[in-house]
């Protein structure tokens, strides 16, 4: 039996680093990838759980909206909620955890993001440019273009 996930997608906001009661390093991040399908690409947004280095390189180095590739495992877990119903919750444990932008590009990607307004709510959305000849081939997939407007919390 195989338990063995790949995903390439974008952070739906900044990694927070926390520390467990015995100082492991964890941090609990959500990667939204496109699924195809029909005429209509749309995202998944998938839980996911990073401990010790590779969690503190994250909150280190990656910010909301970096371009990332996460391979780990599928846990499943339960807990109860205030009301005293089961709540089952999935998560890829991950195993490894690696920007697929370089430095310049994180930088450019992170200047490029402009102040917006929308429905009287300040915030900032990221303005996401693909490069005119990518240094690299990623079989031809689209680039993700993912703002705030399209995340859902």
């Amino acid at each position: 039996m195989i338990n063995r996930v790949v995903l390439v997608g974008r952070l739906t906001r900044d990694p927070e680093l926390r520390k467990t009661q015995n100082g492991k390093s964890v941090v609990s991040f959500t990667v939204a990838a496109n699924r195809r399908g029909g005429q209509n690409d749309q995202a998944d947004f998938i839980s996911c759980v990073a401990w010790n280095q590779t969690a503190e390189f994250m909150a280190k180095y990656l910010t909301k909206g970096a371009l990332v590739s996460v391979e780990g495992k599928i846990t499943s877990g339960s807990y109860e909620d205030a009301t005293g119903k089961k709540v089952y919750t999935q998560d890829v444990w991950a195993d490894s955890v690696q920007s697929l932008e370089s430095r310049t590009q994180r930088q450019d990607r992170e200047q490029t993001t402009q102040p917006y307004q929308s429905q009287g709510n300040q915030g900032y959305a990221p303005a996401y440019q693909a490069d005119p000849e990518p240094s690299f081939s990623m079989d031809d997939e689209p680039v993700l273009d993912i703002t705030s407007d399209d995340l859902p919390f």
